[in-house]
């Protein structure tokens, strides 16, 4: 009797130890995920449809995932003022406070960045950055003289201040980084109201702002970012792979593959290739010109500058070539210097020398290299005379229906075929030349050697 008390004593205690934990396991789960969850996401470089995109992403994440904060660590020239404005009310419609905060040291919030910065619920630079140059210039940095530039700085200081005041941050030196372009450092900005804080990096801030209370859509909500656990919400692999293409010398480079290869399919129809890449790149450098301060006057000159210098081929002189040189020079130099006066959050942009310089000298290198073969072909015996080209045989190199492509001699010729249609690989006999078209007809079989 006495072993069953003892072993029914055991189990109730077991049973209780058991109760006790299942009780106590909710209670440090709860403690557990009772720590404040802090979002972290990285807006550099030009300000673009992307980067606005990618700003939604992180904030509608942030919502639903119950973040305390969102950090958007800033650097950047500038950028759109579309997507710059979207951004800003993005900020304002978010859920969840806004933190900006302007680094690493050498980071900067220039043009679209003042404004960026202001429609943060709280914002903070790093040692050694600044922010600021805000006005609205012409194509080759001027100022914006008579009613259109008075009417495109009213406009956008209207703008900064309104968000300024909204914001309770310092309205004068906003309007004044809109209308005299000034720029300050992290100490003058602090000092100024421009900005909450300075922090020497992520932990610093959060510590800082920790306890502070700010308004979110209409609601006074204290931040608690305690020992908040940080999750960094990078750019996916599309949003990172369009905001690359927003180079400008990305473009440039896009823009004069695309176009040797689409004039390179049309010195040789029914290559594809290059018709599939010019087609790619064209799109591409698209994407990225319309995104950027793009002069498309420039672009055309670029365009007719590399179609010059392919045009020598045909010709095979030097003329055209020197034209071309000095046409894709010039619209290379002017591609990012608008005609119409810029957008005040555009950035300062330019394509490196060493770009145009190399782009230049590779594309005049292969026009020399084809003309150089073209004036060398010439000199060929076979060329003075096509009745020589009589009886030899080569291949079909596109569908003969009647006319086509055929490679006789090692050479691809414009041929007429006499027994229509004849496919792509099939042997084929020249029969006559009528200037430079070649007639042709199906070589019989024992004949597919030869040529």
């Amino acid at each position: 009797m006495k072993t069953y008390r003892k072993q029914i004593g055991a189990l109730l205690i077991a049973l209780w130890l058991i109760s006790a934990f299942a009780i106590a396991a909710p209670s440090v789960t709860r403690a557990q995920a009772s720590a404040p969850r802090v979002d972290v996401a990285r807006i550099s470089g030009v300000i673009d449809p992307f980067i606005e995109g990618y700003v939604e992403r992180v904030i509608n994440n942030a919502r639903d995932d119950g973040a305390t904060a969102i950090v958007f660590l800033l650097d950047t020239p500038g950028g759109g003022l579309d997507a710059t404005r979207k951004i800003v009310e993005r900020f304002f419609d978010s859920p969840v406070p806004i933190i900006v905060y302007v680094s690493p040291s050498g980071a900067r919030a220039g043009s679209a960045g003042v404004f960026i910065a202001y429609g943060a619920h709280l914002a903070a630079m790093a040692p050694g950055t600044n922010i600021g140059a805000a006005h609205p210039v012409g194509a080759q940095g001027e100022d914006i003289a008579g009613i259109l530039g008075d009417k495109v700085t009213n406009d956008s200081a209207a703008f900064i201040r309104s968000i300024a005041t909204q914001r309770g941050r310092n309205a004068d030196w906003a309007e004044d980084a809109v209308r005299e372009s000034v720029s300050i450092t992290e100490q003058e900005a602090l000092q100024k109201g421009v900005i909450d804080f300075i922090a020497r990096d992520v932990n610093d801030l959060l510590n800082q702002v920790n306890g502070r209370t700010v308004q979110v859509q209409g609601h006074d909500v204290t931040l608690n970012t305690q020992n908040a656990e940080v999750h960094q919400m990078d750019m996916n692999f599309f949003e990172q792979f369009f905001h690359l293409l927003l180079d400008p010398n990305i473009a440039l480079i896009l823009l004069n593959i695309g176009t040797i290869a689409l004039i390179a399919e049309v010195y040789n129809p029914g290559a594809v290739i290059p018709a599939i890449v010019g087609i790619i790149c064209l799109t591409l450098a698209a994407v990225a010109l319309f995104g950027l301060p793009t002069n498309w006057a420039a672009v055309i000159l670029i365009i007719a500058g590399i179609g010059m210098m392919l045009l020598d081929i045909k010709v095979t002189g030097f003329a055209l070539t020197i034209g071309g040189v000095i046409a894709f020079l010039l619209g290379a130099f002017f591609l990012f210097r608008p005609i119409t006066p810029p957008e005040p959050t555009a950035p300062d942009v330019s394509v490196s020398p060493f770009v145009i310089g190399g782009l230049a000298i590779l594309t005049v290198s292969f026009v020399l290299f084809v003309i150089g073969a073209a004036i060398r072909s010439r000199n060929l015996p076979v060329i003075t005379g096509l009745g020589s080209f009589v009886g030899a045989t080569g291949t079909a190199k596109t569908p003969l229906n009647p006319l086509g492509t055929v490679l006789v001699r090692s050479e691809e010729w414009t041929a007429l075929a006499q027994d229509p249609p004849i496919q792509p690989g099939e042997a084929v006999r020249v029969v006559s030349a009528d200037g430079l078209t070649l007639r042709v007809e199906k070589a019989p079989k024992q004949g597919q050697n030869g040529g």
